[in-house]
């Protein structure tokens, strides 16, 4: 069986060999995870199932987690190519923005607010690059307007950016976004615009993003009168609940997810499924982000459990469908034994959102690890299938 060999598992040992040839007890040691551990993540019969430990494992070779995870790198994925011919015009366009230059816009009003409302429907149904080619003249029209209409379009900006990989540039589009949201002073796009910039932090951030959620929800609180920033703190709690526990603050973790659970019992899940901004925000969303979190743990049972109650299809977003069956898929995967309810699991997760799917790193190392260890038997055809659909070729 041949596989692609550019996985997480592969970059770790093409870094491990480029610091003076480290070796895997070395590795291990300074990462806190055993020799096996690494043997079997480079070997790709086992994934990495918590953020804490890439993290760990960049400190200790001195690499980010963007380079284990081959961010920034052409996957060899179609969609994603087509979408990366665009980010240098969307870079240029926000580079000019942040510096202050405004051209006459060429959008009337009206196609301006429909442009807008045409790419929050492509998020919603997460048709990144289709919202990457609308982007660069989106910008320029939406900056010569101002306002929350240059909120909108930055916060869009910012979330295609790091679904595709390019987290740097949706790191700067989210802090443009905090800005005008900021003269704005309206505070649910500030709270959105904050979200965006927590999101866009790299993973070896997580304190940072925890901290910057801490004070968002601090200075937003007193306007919670206002049903959309009710939203947005809860959706702030459930980002500071996640990246505390990426940096292993599990009392911190327990209380912020409290405290959205607590929001989202008075909010209901919302009636169209989307909710402000589309993020989403309800009962649902927060029992997603505890699967989530329950993963990032190494609680594989737990994520099972929770699974149980949860219904994703409530909610319009096709990450958050997508997210459940990746999160179902990985904890049924976690010891072998049921790899085929997983493989079942991961075809639901491609299905919801096949774009993301076929660039998620985590994703085509969960689908790399089932061949492995279908090796010695013959090889699902539903598993060859998914493969082939996500740019990873199994041999006969």
């Amino acid at each position: 069986m041949a596989v692609k060999p550019d996985t997480i598992g592969a970059r770790i040992r093409y870094w491990r060999m480029r610091r003076g040839g480290m070796t895997q007890a070395v590795l291990a040691g300074l990462a806190g995870v055993t020799q096996s551990y690494v043997s079997q993540v480079e070997s790709g019969r086992k994934t990495i199932d918590r953020r804490s430990t890439l993290v760990a494992l960049a400190a200790a070779l001195q690499v980010t987690v963007a380079d284990l995870l081959g961010q920034g790198t052409e996957s060899g994925d179609p969609a994603r190519e087509s979408a990366a011919e665009c980010v240098p015009a969307i870079w240029s366009a926000l580079i000019e923005i942040e510096d202050g230059e405004r051209r006459p816009s060429t959008y009337t009003k009206d196609r301006l607010a429909a442009e807008i409302a045409r790419t929050d429907r492509l998020r919603t149904s997460c048709n990144y690059p289709a919202m990457a080619r609308m982007l660069p003249s989106l910008l320029l029209g939406a900056a010569a307007v101002g306002g929350i209409v240059l909120v909108q379009a930055t916060y869009q900006a910012s979330t295609c950016l790091r679904n595709l990989g390019y987290r740097h540039l949706a790191l700067n589009a989210a802090r443009l976004a905090v800005s005008v949201a900021e003269d704005s002073a309206d505070s649910a796009w500030i709270g959105a615009a904050r979200f965006a910039y927590a999101q866009s932090l790299p993973i070896e951030s997580a304190p940072l993003a925890s901290r910057a959620a801490d004070r968002s929800l601090a200075e937003l609180q007193a306007d919670a009168a206002d049903e959309r920033v009710r939203q947005v703190l809860g959706q702030l709690h459930l980002t500071a609940a996640l990246t505390s526990a990426v940096s292993g603050r599990l009392d911190v973790t327990r209380d912020h997810l409290a405290e959205a659970a607590r929001e989202a019992a008075t909010l209901g899940d919302p009636t169209d499924g989307a909710g402000f901004n589309g993020c989403g925000f309800g009962p649902t969303n927060v029992q997603l982000w505890e699967m989530s979190i329950a993963a990032e743990q190494g609680e594989s049972g737990r994520v099972i459990e929770l699974s149980r109650t949860v219904r994703p299809q409530v909610l319009t977003a096709s990450i958050r469908q997508q997210s459940y069956w990746l999160d179902v898929g990985r904890a049924l995967a976690d010891g072998g034994r049921r790899d085929a309810e997983a493989l079942a699991a991961f075809v639901q997760a491609e299905r919801a959102a096949p774009v993301p799917f076929a660039i998620n790193p985590l994703a085509r190392d969960a689908v790399v690890t089932l061949a492995q260890r279908a090796q010695r038997r013959a090889i699902p055809d539903e598993l060859r299938l998914l493969a082939g659909r996500i740019g990873i070729n199994l041999a006969a």
